[in-house]
């Protein structure tokens, strides 16, 4: 793993891999690279504007990649089943369930539950269980759950998932991202406990320069603060090609274990991939379980072939 960089990549030939909200940061650039090794991506964006403006950046920079683009709203649950059903492939051997949303003002998605919480952890928690027999027909598939440093901020809130008691955002996002690495460590769980070779991992990109940060003080109109965002993401951040490297080391290298935990090497904050410090409450056995069943029971969607 020291000094990882795209180079090491395997080949992704005949390999199939979906990446969520791929139209510009570092999802793009994980999309990029997979499809550079030979992977058929689909590109799995809500804005079907800024996602065919993707597809066409990558077949101008890589004319030979097979990408394409699927149309997905996280944040609507329809339009979740709406991807799966249409999804045209038999096997999927990675899933990167990197989209999500930052410090938003208190809104809720389509279906009610508060955005950060039914973008973030909901909706991939959706979409990874219609696409369980797709992965689950592909040897050693991998399943790779994106959250962020911020999680140790905040454990959820098992009674108050949708933040309705009281909504503060950097708290929402917190327990959003702690909530990917509680169904992170289930989903590892379960594909063990049955038996399959599905790796289940999480990643994370330190402090990355993409529209993530700007998005909140968009919505809410402040000027200052997008400005002051955008001077960070150039003096501070790394970049997304950086950003990007611990989520495609956690898609695609051979000695990715179940359950771990990759982000930047210097402080979880830039570098090349290394094991990342995670809080104590993501290894939890009995949030975990409780999490996938109240994300079941509010989504709809059950993971038949891994019941506990």
């Amino acid at each position: 793993m020291p000094g990882w960089n795209t180079q090491d990549i395997p080949d992704q030939s005949g390999r199939v891999a979906v990446v969520t909200g791929a139209n510009s940061g570092i999802g793009l650039v994980t999309a990029r690279e997979l499809a550079r090794k030979g992977a058929r991506v689909v590109l799995a964006c809500r804005s079907e504007a800024r996602g065919n403006a993707a597809v066409d950046r990558l077949r101008a920079e890589l004319p030979d990649a097979r990408v394409e683009l699927g149309r997905l709203d996280l944040g609507d649950l329809t339009s979740v089943r709406e991807f799966a059903a249409g999804f045209p492939y038999e096997r999927l051997d990675v899933l990167v369930d990197n989209a999500g949303v930052m410090a938003l003002p208190y809104g809720t998605t389509a279906d009610g539950f508060e955005t950060q919480f039914g973008v973030n952890h909901l909706g991939h928690f959706a979409l990874t269980g219609l696409l369980l027999p797709a992965l689950l027909a592909a040897p050693g598939a991998r399943v790779v759950v994106v959250s962020s440093g911020m999680h140790a901020l905040a454990n959820i809130d098992i009674n108050d998932l949708n933040s309705e008691r009281r909504y503060r955002r950097w708290i929402a996002y917190a327990r959003s991202k702690t909530a990917n690495l509680l169904f992170t460590h289930e989903l590892a769980r379960r594909a063990a406990a049955h038996g399959t070779d599905l790796v289940v991992a999480a990643a994370h990109p330190g402090y990355a320069a993409t529209n993530l940060q700007t998005t909140g003080p968009l919505a809410e109109g402040r000027p200052a603060a997008e400005r002051l965002v955008r001077i960070a993401n150039r003096v501070v951040a790394q970049p997304a090609e950086a950003g990007a490297l611990p989520i495609l080391y956690a898609a695609t290298d051979p000695g990715v274990r179940p359950d771990s935990f990759t982000g930047p090497r210097v402080a979880m904050w830039r570098g090349a991939p290394a094991p990342s410090w995670r809080a104590p409450w993501t290894f939890n056995d009995v949030a975990g379980q409780r999490l996938w069943a109240a994300s079941e029971e509010l989504t709809g969607v059950t993971y038949g072939a891994l019941k506990a």
